[in-house]
């Protein structure tokens, strides 16, 4: 284990890469794919219909969010111990937004377990109607929708003091950090077009825009990481004793 030793060697920004990609992966399949396949906007019976008939979809999905927040655990981690010696009250301020995002993503799982009773008729409340236990059912759906829009907000953060931390580190291309930084804006458009429940005219074209620069650019740190590791900087201070 002793790669984890050095966070200013080559190898060590490799594995934080690996694990970024990771959370690309698992985050597409389990956040993007699978509800695209099974959820139904506005159609509450519908979605209980698709998730009846899909059920191992849900369950890998579920596996690959699990999955995900270790990911995400293990790279928060490693991204903190590789940049604060670039600034240490931003790297702690980045690694807390980070976890935090990751506190509410799990918590978003009980509302999945909450609509899987609803669409199961031999669940807790079979003495339901199917109307009423769909009714609920789209209440646990929109919940874990807002979860999305908070956990987003956090992550704005995140993005923005990692973009700035790789923009001063010395240590990876600028417009990788530019692009972070610019691009995060585009969690928080989403999030509060979310909670307002309305896009006002341009604001759809603005967060699509953000939202691809900023996907670009933790695509790209990613592969820079995994693929040319880090180059040392004069702004990395010497490790403590």
């Amino acid at each position: 284990m002793s790669v984890f030793t050095d966070p200013l060697s080559p190898n060590y920004a490799r594995l934080t890469g690996g694990f970024y990609l990771l959370i690309a992966v698992s985050g597409g399949f389990s956040i993007a794919y699978v509800p695209s396949q099974l959820f139904v906007a506005g159609d509450p019976a519908a979605s209980i219909a698709a998730t009846l008939s899909r059920m191992p979809l849900l369950h890998l999905g579920l596996s690959a969010e699990l999955a995900l927040m270790v990911f995400e655990v293990m790279a928060s981690t490693m991204l903190f111990l590789m940049f604060r010696m670039v600034n240490p009250t931003l790297a702690l301020a980045a690694l807390l937004a980070r976890l935090l995002m990751v506190a509410v993503m799990t918590s978003m799982l009980f509302f999945y377990a909450g609509f899987l009773n609803l669409a199961d008729p031999a669940g807790a409340l079979s003495s339901f109607s199917a109307a009423q236990r769909a009714d609920l059912a789209g209440l646990m759906l929109d919940m874990h929708h807002a979860g999305v829009w908070i956990w987003q907000v956090f992550f704005t953060l995140h993005l923005l003091l990692l973009g700035w931390l790789v923009h001063l580190s010395g240590r990876f291309p600028k417009v990788i950090g530019l692009g972070l930084m610019i691009g995060a804006a585009g969690y928080l458009v989403d999030s509060i077009t979310g909670f307002a429940g309305t896009a006002p005219g341009g604001w759809t074209l603005l967060r699509n825009t953000l939202l691809v620069i900023v996907s670009l650019s933790e695509i790209g740190f990613a592969f820079w990481l995994l693929i040319a590791g880090q180059k040392p900087s004069a702004r990395a201070l010497p490790q403590p004793a």
